[in-house]
C-alpha cells in the first residue's frame, strides 16, 4: 500500500530542495558565474589583464554560492523579503569564512611565487639595469590548437624582439636570453632583475586557418603595472604579419618614451618579404641555426636555402644562408674557400636588397675576419652597431677582430657590452672567456667558461674551452681531458671538440691514440684548417716530415697565411737546404713583413713573424731578421704567457736566434717553471730548428726532463681517474 503525500508534504529531501527552490537557484547562480568567467577571460586576454584576476574571481564566486543557497533555502518557498537576525548570523559567518578562505589563498599565492625557481633559467645572476628605457620580450604562449605552431610563434616573437632591437634609445635584450624564461614560474619582478631590464613584453600568438591573432601586453616590473595592451587579429598574410610587428614596436616605443628616428621608422616599416611561406621557411632556418651543432647547421642550410628559392628578393633569407655558410667553416669543417665565396656573394646579395641591414654589415665583417682583413672587418662592425647599437651578434664579432689584433681591453669592453643584451648568451660567455684567458685573468675565464656550462649543459664549447684553459693555463692536462672527451660526446661532428682532445693525448705521452684521432679527423674534415694542423703537427713531432709537409700544404691551401702550414714547411725547406722556397712562400703570404718602412707586428702576426726572421737569418739578411725578432719581442709582451693561445716560449725563440743563449736559457726555465706545457712541447724539444743552437745544453735537457716527469705524473693521474668521474674533479682548487 502506497502513501499518497498530501497538498505541502515533502517525501523526501530532494523534493524540499526544489520546493524551497534551492536547486533552482543553484542552477541559475552556476550557469551566471560561468558566464560570467568566460566573458573575463575575453575581456582579460583583449585588455591584458593580469592572469590572477581569473583566480580570484573565480573564488569569490565559489564562496557566493553557500550564501545563495541559503538565502534560496529561506525565502525561496515563503517570500520573505526581511533577512532574519539567525539568517544574517549564518550568512555573516560564511563571508568570514569565505574571506579567511580568501585571504589564506592570497597569502598562499605570494610564498609561492616568492619561492618558485624558473623552469628554464638556472642562475639568479643579477644584471645591472641601464638608467634609460629597456625591454625583453618574454617566449610568447602559443594558443593554437595545433602544437607544430610553436615554430609559428617563435618566429612573430622574434621579430617583434628585432624590430624593437631597431630603435636606439631602447636598451632590448637578445633572443637568446629571453629563451632561457620561456615557461618560468619566477615573478616578472625576479626575471627583469637577471636580464637587467625595466619592462617585460609577453604576448601570445594563435593561428586558425587562415587567421592570426596576437596579444601583447607591457608591463613595467617594478610595480607590476600594465602600460599598454593590445589584441591584432588579422588575415594570414606576410603583410599583416609584419604590420602587427611594426605597430607593437612603435606603441612600445611610445609607452616608453623611445623617440624613432626618421631611418628607425623607415626599417621598422620595412616589409622584407610577401611570401608567408619563405618567412617560414627563414624561421625555421634560425631556429636551428641557433644550436649550433653540425647537424641542425646543415638542417639550417637547407632551410634558408628554401626561402630564397620562395622568394630571391628576401634579403634576410639570404643573409641566414651566409651566416650558417660561415658558421659550418668552424661547427662542421666545410671548406672554408668554397663556403665563404658563396657567403660573401649571399652577405652582397642581403646589402643590394637592403642597405641598411645591420645583421648583413655584421655577416660581411665575419667573413672579413676569416680572411685575416682585421681592418676591413672593424670598418663594417661599426657600421653595423651604429645602424643598431642593440646588435649583440655585432659586437661579440667586433670583440673578436679586436682580440685577434691584440686590442684585449676593447674587445673585453664590446664582449661585455654584448653579454649587457644577451646576458643568457653562453656563445658570448664562452668568448668572454677567451678574452679573459688571453688577458691572463685565468681564474676569471673559468668562470665564464663554467656560467655557460651552467646556462647550457649541452653545449660543447664551453667543455673544450675549460678543458684547454685547464691543460695549458692552469697546468692540469689530466683533469682537462675527460671535459674534452665530454665535448666530443656532445658533438662528434664538431672538430674542434677532437682536436682538443687529440692535443692533450698527444702531449700527455698518449701519442698513438691523438694520432689515431688526427687521421680519422683528415679523413672526415679534409678541409677543415685545424685538423690539417692537428695532423701535422704530430707528424712532424713523429718525425714523418713527408706527410708533414702534405698536411701543411693542405692547410696553407685553406689558409694562404696560416703561420703554422707556413713555419712546417719552412722547417723541411731549410733542412733540405732550400731557404729560398720558404722565404718566397712568406713574401707572398706576409708581403708586409718584408715591405720598406715601419713594421706592424701584433698577435695576429708575430709567428709568422718569428718564423721568417729564422729563414731571413740563413738568407743573409740579419738587418730585416733582427728588425722581425725585435717588433716581435714587443708584441708579445702584451700577451699572456700560458694557454694555447699565448705566446709559450717565443722569448726562448727569439733569444735563441740572436744566439743569446743565458737568455734563452734562462727564459725557458721561467716558463717551465710558470707552469708551461705546450701544446705540442715535444715539437719544440725534438724538431724546431729554432732551439738548433741550445738543445744540447744541458740546462735545455734538464727542462724538458723536468716537464716529461709532470706529464708522466699528470698521466698516472688520469689512468687512475674513473670513467664515471664527474666534471667537477677539474674544478679549480
Amino acid at each position: 500500500m502506497t502513501h499518497e503525500p498530501q497538498d505541502g508534504e515533502e517525501t523526501t529531501f530532494w523534493e524540499r530542495l526544489r520546493r524551497r527552490k534551492v536547486v533552482q537557484w543553484g542552477v541559475a547562480y552556476a550557469a551566471g558565474a560561468w558566464g560570467f568567467l568566460q566573458g573575463l577571460e575575453y575581456v582579460s586576454d583583449t585588455f591584458g589583464w593580469p592572469g590572477r584576476l581569473q583566480q580570484l574571481a573565480t573564488l569569490a564566486l565559489a564562496i557566493g554560492l553557500p550564501v545563495v543557497l541559503v538565502l534560496a533555502w529561506y525565502h525561496g518557498d515563503r517570500g520573505q523579503q526581511r533577512v532574519s537576525r539567525a539568517e544574517m548570523a549564518i550568512i555573516t559567518l560564511l563571508f568570514l569564512l569565505g574571506g579567511g578562505i580568501f585571504w589564506r589563498y592570497d597569502r598562499a599565492s605570494e610564498e609561492i611565487q616568492a619561492t618558485r625557481t624558473p623552469v628554464a633559467a638556472p642562475t639568479s645572476q643579477v644584471t645591472t639595469v641601464d638608467a634609460g628605457p629597456s625591454i625583453a620580450v618574454l617566449p610568447f604562449d602559443n594558443r593554437s590548437a595545433k602544437a607544430d605552431d610553436a615554430f609559428f610563434v617563435d618566429g612573430i616573437h622574434d621579430d617583434i624582439l628585432t624590430q624593437l632591437s631597431k630603435v636606439s634609445a631602447l636598451k632590448v635584450i637578445s633572443r637568446t636570453s629571453v629563451e632561457r624564461f620561456r615557461d618560468t614560474k619566477l615573478p616578472l619582478q625576479d626575471v627583469a632583475k637577471q636580464l637587467g631590464v625595466k619592462s617585460i613584453l609577453e604576448g601570445g600568438v594563435q593561428r586558425g586557418g587562415d587567421r592570426v591573432r596576437v596579444t601583447v601586453q607591457l608591463i613595467d616590473a617594478a610595480t607590476d603595472t600594465h602600460l599598454w595592451a593590445e589584441t591584432f587579429d588579422r588575415d594570414l598574410t606576410a603583410e599583416n604579419v609584419f604590420a602587427i610587428q611594426s605597430e607593437v614596436a612603435a606603441a612600445i616605443a611610445g609607452a616608453l618614451r623611445a623617440e624613432l628616428t626618421a631611418g628607425e621608422k623607415a626599417r621598422v616599416d620595412a616589409v622584407p618579404t610577401q611570401s608567408i611561406e619563405a618567412w617560414e621557411s627563414y624561421q625555421l632556418g634560425k631556429q636551428r641555426m641557433a644550436r649550433r651543432s653540425s647537424e641542425s647547421l646543415a638542417e639550417a642550410e637547407q632551410f634558408f636555402r628554401k626561402a630564397v628559392e620562395l622568394d630571391p628578393q628576401f634579403a634576410l633569407a639570404h643573409l641566414g644562408l651566409a651566416d650558417v655558410l660561415q658558421l659550418q667553416i668552424e661547427y662542421s669543417g666545410a671548406a672554408p674557400a668554397a663556403a665563404l665565396t658563396e657567403a660573401d656573394k649571399s652577405v652582397a646579395e642581403a646589402l643590394r636588397l637592403q642597405p641598411d641591414l645591420s645583421e648583413a654589415w655584421a655577416s660581411a665583417g665575419g667573413n672579413a675576419i676569416r680572411r685575416r682583413a682585421f681592418d676591413d672587418a672593424e670598418t663594417k662592425f661599426r657600421r653595423a652597431i651604429e645602424i643598431n647599437p642593440n646588435n649583440a651578434t655585432a659586437r661579440h664579432w667586433y670583440s673578436f677582430a679586436l682580440r685577434e689584433t691584440g686590442r684585449l681591453d676593447e674587445s673585453r669592453e664590446q664582449i661585455e657590452r654584448a653579454i649587457a643584451l644577451d646576458p643568457m648568451s653562453p656563445t658570448m660567455r664562452i668568448w668572454l672567456g677567451h678574452v679573459l684567458h688571453d688577458q691572463g685573468r685565468f681564474r676569471d675565464a673559468e668562470n665564464a667558461y663554467r656560467k655557460a656550462m651552467t646556462i647550457d649543459p649541452l653545449l660543447p664549447n664551453s667543455y673544450w674551452s675549460l678543458a684547454a684553459l685547464t691543460a695549458y693555463a692552469l697546468g692540469r692536462p689530466a683533469d682537462a681531458v675527460p671535459l674534452a672527451r665530454k665535448a666530443v660526446a656532445l658533438d662528434p661532428g664538431g672538430p674542434m671538440s677532437v682536436f682538443t682532445l687529440a692535443l692533450l693525448l698527444d702531449d700527455l705521452g698518449e701519442s698513438r691514440e691523438a694520432m689515431q684521432l688526427a687521421m680519422d679527423a683528415v679523413r672526415r674534415w679534409p678541409d677543415s684548417l685545424i685538423v690539417q694542423w692537428l695532423a701535422a703537427g704530430l707528424q712532424a713531432s713523429g718525425g714523418d716530415w713527408k706527410a708533414a709537409s702534405q698536411s701543411a700544404r693542405k692547410a696553407l691551401a685553406i689558409d694562404p697565411r696560416d703561420g703554422i702550414a707556413l713555419n712546417v714547411l719552412a722547417i723541411a725547406d731549410l733542412a733540405n737546404g732550400d731557404a729560398g722556397t720558404a722565404r718566397a712562400r712568406y713574401a707572398k703570404a706576409y708581403p708586409e713583413l718584408l715591405a720598406p718602412g715601419p713594421l706592424r707586428i701584433d698577435r695576429s702576426n708575430y709567428f709568422a713573424a718569428l718564423g721568417l726572421a729564422s729563414i731571413l737569418l740563413q738568407t743573409g739578411e740579419d738587418t730585416r731578421a733582427r728588425q722581425l725578432l725585435d717588433s716581435s719581442e714587443g708584441a708579445i709582451r702584451q700577451i699572456p704567457r700560458l694557454s694555447w693561445s699565448g705566446f709559450g716560449i717565443a722569448d726562448v725563440r727569439i733569444h735563441a736566434l740572436r744566439g743569446d743563449k743565458a737568455r734563452a736559457l734562462a727564459a725557458l726555465r721561467e716558463a717551465e717553471q710558470a707552469g708551461w706545457r705546450g701544446p705540442n712541447w715535444r715539437f719544440s724539444r725534438d724538431v724546431d730548428p729554432a732551439f738548433a743552437s741550445i738543445r744540447d745544453e744541458p740546462e735545455f735537457k734538464a727542462v724538458f726532463a723536468d716537464i716529461e716527469r709532470d706529464m708522466a705524473l699528470q698521466r698516472a693521474k688520469l689512468a687512475k681517474l674513473p670513467k664515471d668521474a664527474p666534471l667537477d674533479s677539474a674544478a679549480g682548487d
